[in-house]
């Protein structure tokens, strides 16, 4: 075997073995949370798709490292999973949105969302940067629950908003706040001194990725009911050339923090072409 392929295979074999460390390490914690995550909507593959998902974008970290990352990650899908599939009016949208946001700013949990919502705030604070950065961090996760209550809305009431209304709605999607928080637990200096021109950096990627999982994803949300920006009246087309588009852009920016903070660049880069990698779906073409 060349030695550029041995060194190839060698870094993949690093990565799925971090993957496969993060795994056990997300399996754990969703046991911690009683009902959470019930197996019907959470099979192996879902915990698989996210460590991977990780380990690809952030291959130089230990898994320790990685552990905020991926624990908001799965807290996200959980609530995804409370707003789409288990609220049935607005008032328990809102309520949950309240409960989060008391919890956020310090009250006692009193549901498993929020109890796992406390111990990932807990263990950012026992990171120095957290002290300065809570607010930063409170406000993505109140867009995140606002962009998703939205969303419920829109679904409720038959709503059908432009491209440009649902992108603008992204937050919904909650990785931005999976990279805020990211960022707060493990990035360099420069990085935290600038979390907010990084955020609005990571609403870009976003919003390609919404668009990604929504094209990937069309039949399942059709057959749920959810919403998707397939069944908007915008065509496949339009969709594609609007990856196209926000992925050109993304370049561009993140081409602007490599100097400063190559590993933040590569994470967000890597995680644009780890996912439309894993989708067999792109909109991607850069240079």
């Amino acid at each position: 075997m060349p030695d550029d392929e041995l060194g190839e295979a060698y870094a993949l074999g690093r990565t799925c073995a971090l993957a496969a460390e993060c795994g056990r390490d997300l399996r754990r914690c969703a046991q911690m949370y009683g009902g959470l995550f019930p197996a019907a909507a959470f099979r192996s593959d879902f915990f698989t798709a996210l460590t991977l998902a990780s380990a690809f974008s952030a291959p130089w970290a230990a898994a320790d490292r990685l552990k905020i990352l991926n624990r908001t990650a799965l807290w996200v899908a959980a609530l995804d999973r409370l707003v789409d599939h288990t609220a049935t009016t607005r008032e328990q949208v809102d309520r949950l949105t309240r409960e989060c946001l008391s919890v956020a700013d310090g009250a006692v949990p009193r549901s498993a969302i929020t109890r796992f919502l406390a111990d990932l705030r807990d263990e950012l604070a026992t990171v120095k940067a957290f002290h300065d950065l809570r607010g930063l961090w409170r406000d993505q996760l109140a867009r995140t629950l606002a962009g998703m209550a939205r969303a419920w809305v829109w679904r409720d009431s038959g709503a059908l908003p432009t491209l440009d209304r649902f992108l603008e709605n992204a937050d919904s999607r909650g990785s931005c706040f999976v990279d805020v928080s990211h960022w707060i637990y493990t990035a360099d200096d420069w990085a935290r001194a600038h979390l907010d021109e990084l955020r609005a950096v990571s609403g870009h990627v976003q919003r390609y990725l919404l668009l990604l999982g929504d094209v990937a994803s069309y039949r399942r949300d059709v057959s749920w009911g959810d919403l998707n920006v397939l069944a908007l009246g915008v065509s496949r087309g339009e969709v594609t050339a609007e990856m196209e588009r926000l992925a050109r852009e993304a370049d561009a920016l993140v081409g602007q923090i490599r100097e400063h903070s190559p590993r933040t660049a590569a994470y967000l880069q890597r995680q644009m072409g780890f996912s439309a990698g894993f989708t067999g779906i792109s909109g991607l073409r850069w240079s």
